[in-house]
């Protein structure tokens, strides 16, 4: 132990009760960071895993909507130009709000239905399941893209306080073994 990380008192029942105390303080700020470590660490490998999952997902089910839109093109015909010029707003949207995770917020997208469908009827004359199969197919992909990118922007948002927070919880351990 070098001199200066010494604390100078005198030996007295009174400094001994202030020493306590700073002990007891040190001993539960240390206990807090190491909770919110752990609880970050866990919720940090709980985004990735589920990362992982929907990244592998996701390929598998853009695949499925890339060959039913060729399924639909093949059985109606160029529908393209008819569903843009009639398409006025969107009908799935984002909403975003926060997760509060030991004290750090994270960002959280959810996609919600606005509106009814106003392409209820098209393809009626031909290819209307491989049209319906189309929208579920693509309904699921932009719902997977929404979930993963509410996961990929929470991802450093968990990890950079994670960091911080096991850093000093590492100074504060090597400070209450060294004295």
């Amino acid at each position: 132990m070098s001199g200066k990380d010494r604390i100078e008192i005198f030996p007295s029942r009174m400094a001994q009760t202030i020493m306590k105390a700073r002990l007891k303080g040190a001993q539960t700020g240390r206990n807090l960071l190491k909770k919110k470590s752990d609880a970050l660490t866990l919720r940090f490998r709980q985004i990735l895993k589920k990362i992982i999952e929907t990244k592998m997902l996701m390929g598998e089910v853009m695949r499925e909507a890339a060959f039913s839109l060729a399924e639909a093109k093949f059985t109606a015909g160029d529908f393209s130009t008819t569903v843009i010029q009639n398409v006025n707003k969107a009908q799935v949207k984002i909403r975003a709000k926060k997760d509060n995770v030991a004290g750090v917020t994270l960002p959280v997208f959810e996609h919600y239905h606005e509106g009814t469908d106003s392409y209820e009827l098209t393809g009626l004359a031909r290819g209307g399941e491989q049209l319906a199969k189309l929208k579920r197919n693509y309904a699921k992909a932009v719902e997977l893209l929404v979930e993963l990118a509410s996961l990929q922007s929470s991802f450093p948002g968990s990890n950079v306080p994670l960091l911080i927070s096991s850093q000093s919880w590492m100074r504060e351990s090597e400070k209450s073994s060294i004295g």
